[in-house]
């Protein structure tokens, strides 16, 4: 059982918008385990919003990189530890080069492999990264990267903050990328800001919709203890609907324009240029999503320096 510290009720209270008591209460019942907590609260109906499944926490940037037919994409996240690191002009440029490497280079396939290719005349990727370490005097990584190239799709990305999101978007259509790079944003800034799960429901998660539905049907049983199963069950269907419409990106309200849903505005413009539109792929990176930030005291760290 993990002890039930104030700071693990205060991260149950941030994660969930439920009250102090709620969360250490919750966290009792569930021997101290956060995700479990959140899904407690959420059964008894005590959570707000149960927005982060991780604390959003490490320092650094995104960046996207599309080739010139918007045929292949690649997207990197490379952190820091500080938020000052992440602004240095040298870090920003760095990232934006390893970037490129990740759109150019085969051989640049995960997180892992991209330090063994070419940065330039300074060696390995893996050689750049140590020697901006050692200069700049703080730990940096390359976190992650996906890369995007399915046959008939054109890639269109959007950045937001500066780097601290970033978001691809796929679309399955014969049009130019010209044609589509104005929808294409469109639909990248909706993922950005309302951060959906999954493109649509034929590409919902089952494990998911499964997990979703026992806290629906948890809900439904303490709100309604004396309905049988049966009733039960049709009572938390338009409830699932409603979730899986904020989950998936293409049944949302169209945030530029609340007439519309995603899939409908992404119509519309099919509609206009006379060719097919799909919303076939998405990413979306968030700098620092599910790490912990690490937790700086001042006074001891200069303690500490005194000392040595």
């Amino acid at each position: 059982m993990a002890a039930i510290t104030a700071a693990l009720v205060k991260e149950l209270r941030d994660m969930t918008g439920a009250g102090m008591m709620d969360c250490k209460k919750a966290l009792s019942a569930t021997e101290g385990d956060i995700q479990k907590a959140v899904d407690y609260l959420r059964e008894n109906g005590l959570a707000k919003a149960a927005k982060k499944s991780g604390r959003v926490a490490a320092e650094g940037l995104a960046r996207v990189a599309i080739n010139a037919e918007g045929t292949e994409a690649a997207v990197v996240e490379v952190n820091s530890e500080t938020d000052f690191v992440a602004k240095n002009p040298d870090f920003i440029d760095f990232v934006e080069k390893i970037a490129e490497i990740a759109l150019n280079d085969p051989e640049a396939d995960c997180e892992k492999c991209i330090l063994s290719c070419q940065y330039g005349d300074e060696g390995t990727v893996s050689e750049a990264l140590t020697s901006r370490i050692a200069t700049i005097g703080e730990n940096m990584s390359i976190r992650r990267l996906t890369k995007l190239a399915t046959p008939g799709v054109k890639y269109v990305g959007y950045t937001h903050g500066g780097g601290r999101i970033c978001v691809i978007i796929g679309l399955k259509t014969d049009a130019e990328l010209a044609e589509i790079a104005e929808c294409g944003k469109d639909v990248a800034m909706q993922v950005a800001s309302m951060n959906p799960k999954f493109v649509d429901e034929s590409a919902v998660d089952p494990e998911y919709l499964a997990h979703e539905k026992e806290i629906l049907i948890a809900q439904a049983q303490k709100e309604s203890p004396d309905k049988p199963q049966n009733i039960i069950e049709k009572m938390i269907q338009g409830r699932l609907k409603k979730s899986l419409k904020e989950t998936c990106l293409t049944d949302q309200v169209f945030v530029k324009n609340s007439e519309l849903s995603v899939k409908q505005y992404v119509d519309s413009v099919a509609k206009a240029i006379g060719k097919s539109i799909q919303v076939a792929e998405m990413v979306r990176y968030e700098v620092g999503e599910g790490l912990e930030k690490r937790e700086e005291n001042f006074a001891e760290e200069v303690a500490k320096q005194m000392k040595g």
